[in-house]
């Protein structure tokens, strides 16, 4: 991946991983955007956004997308009240196919205009033929990721690890029905981390020397 060029990086990671905290930090050390399932699913729901609609905006404009955030004013910084509302993990309704077919739609679209990182169970598929694109997996053991949501959510040890083992089912079920491959298969990242002993921003930095090194 070269950073001089327009790039995308894409961040599947396992609930209570710290992944989407290291996609945080690491997009805001290249200076970049950072977005994540909340706010594509906020900017859909907020704008009842469709595939057809998405295509329509693509037809009609050559710059769709940055057209589309300056009429309707939304980006990263309003939508992110959007995350910050969503106080537990894997509450969404269930994804549609026509719901996958439009957040793959909204992605390309924001990588299209922009460099970005994408916190997500899907990115790594969206972009598997992106031609400046960076795939990783973020994940950790059972027990680091009990003791993170435990930590964050206020919740004891049993209900952390149902509520894993819930979420985990439905994010490997999502990538398994709308990409054919699994979540856990190495061979659709580039990079690997397992979090245990290892801090978010350590990882972010060990990312962005990789990156360094390679442009």
């Amino acid at each position: 991946m070269n950073k001089n060029e327009k790039f995308v990086i894409t961040i599947n990671r396992e609930l209570g991983s710290g992944g989407r905290t290291v996609g945080r930090l690491l997009a805001e050390k290249l200076g970049v955007e950072f977005y994540d399932k909340a706010l594509i699913k906020g900017l859909e729901e907020k704008y009842n956004l469709t595939v057809e609609e998405i295509e329509k905006l693509k037809g009609s404009k050559n710059n769709w997308w940055a057209d589309f955030t300056r009429v309707v004013s939304v980006g990263p910084a309003i939508l992110s009240t959007y995350s910050q509302q969503q106080k537990s993990y894997g509450t969404s309704q269930p994804t549609t196919a026509e719901m996958f077919k439009a957040e793959s739609e909204i992605l390309r679209g924001i990588a299209d205009n922009e460099s970005c990182v994408v916190a997500g169970r899907s990115g790594f598929f969206v972009f598997r033929n992106h031609p400046n694109h960076l795939s990783i997996l973020i994940q950790a053991s059972m027990a680091h990721r009990v003791e993170r949501v435990v930590r964050k959510q206020g919740i004891s040890e049993e209900e952390a690890r149902k509520l894993i083992d819930k979420v985990d089912k439905m994010r490997e079920n999502y990538v398994k029905k709308y990409t054919a491959t699994s979540r856990y298969d190495t061979r659709n990242y580039d990079l690997v981390f397992t979090m245990d002993h290892l801090s978010e921003d350590y990882v972010a930095n060990v990312i962005l020397d990789y990156i360094n090194q390679l442009s």
